[in-house]
């Protein structure tokens, strides 16, 4: 079965290479392509993460995926297996900036390669619905690329959760319902939430990336954790929407291949390629060219 990663980082800061040495890698495009090609991942699916260049138009340029090397967004130089989502430095958007940012990322979503928007909410300071965002809502709709955020917990203790919870994406769905919305980490801790506002908004939908981190043996960690894991599943069942949610993994927290076990536990087995592949290659539209 093919598996399309809906949820990583392709980021060079040594952070993120002590965190995949604790799950058992490193944070290297090197390794990670060897990685997932070694477990069929076909296509991965990079939160920007690295600053991009000087602006062109006056506005805030998006962050960008770099671990191959300084980000080049004309002559794509990251590897042909990835794809990127724009992120969004959102504190640093004014009302007076906002439409100068959009023309910011108008150029990269030109590219075959940048097939969304990650907007970081909890680390910026600014709910989804803020109207600094706005524009950024309707350049979405133009290409017919989604918006991802960040939600649920924070790394680290930074940031402030109440902009985080999934309850925020309820409005914004429906301000602008002809734009896909994906929410990452399943809004975790608060998964029966954003399993509900999924379930209520025909145009959002959840990503299971980065439920837990670090090196570990899928079937031992599975059953330490069997309730967390089954009350994930009650509600998935109980929504029966199934169309609804990706595989991601938020590498390089984890560990590849320990985490395709999990899930695969998690999610019924009947279910499994619409979870691993043909929901992502849906809701990022863009993909179909790439793959």
């Amino acid at each position: 079965m093919k598996i399309i990663d809906a949820h990583m980082h392709f980021f060079k800061v040594e952070g993120f290479d002590q965190i995949a040495r604790e799950a058992g890698g490193e944070n290297t495009a090197e390794y990670y392509i060897k990685t997932a090609r070694e477990n069929n991942v076909v296509m991965s699916i990079a939160m920007g993460n690295a600053r991009s260049e000087t602006p062109l138009f006056g506005g805030i340029t998006p962050r960008v995926p770099d671990l191959a090397g300084p980000f080049d967004y004309k002559n794509y130089n990251q590897p042909k297996e990835i794809a990127y989502c724009a992120g969004v430095d959102s504190q640093n958007m004014t009302m007076e900036n906002a439409e100068a940012t959009a023309n910011e990322f108008r150029r990269y979503l030109e590219t075959p390669q940048c097939v969304g928007i990650k907007i970081y909410l909890g680390y910026n300071y600014v709910y989804a619905v803020d109207p600094r965002h706005f524009p950024l809502y309707r350049l979405a709709e133009e290409f017919d690329v989604p918006i991802v955020y960040h939600t649920g917990d924070l790394a680290g203790g930074h940031g402030l959760l109440k902009y985080s919870h999934p309850l925020t994406i309820d409005e914004v769905a429906k301000e602008f319902p002809k734009v896909r919305f994906v929410m990452s980490h399943c809004g975790n801790p608060w998964l029966l939430d954003a399993i509900e506002v999924a379930a209520s908004n025909e145009n959002v939908y959840l990503d299971l990336s980065g439920l837990l981190e670090g090196n570990f043996d899928g079937d031992v960690f599975y059953e330490k954790h069997k309730d967390y894991f089954s009350y994930i599943r009650m509600w998935l069942n109980y929504i029966d929407r199934y169309d609804k949610v990706m595989y991601g993994t938020d590498w390089p927290l984890i560990n590849i291949k320990s985490y395709i076990e999990i899930m695969k536990r998690v999610i019924p087995e009947e279910h499994h390629q619409k979870f691993f592949y043909d929901n992502a290659v849906r809701v990022y539209s863009k993909l179909q060219k790439l793959l």
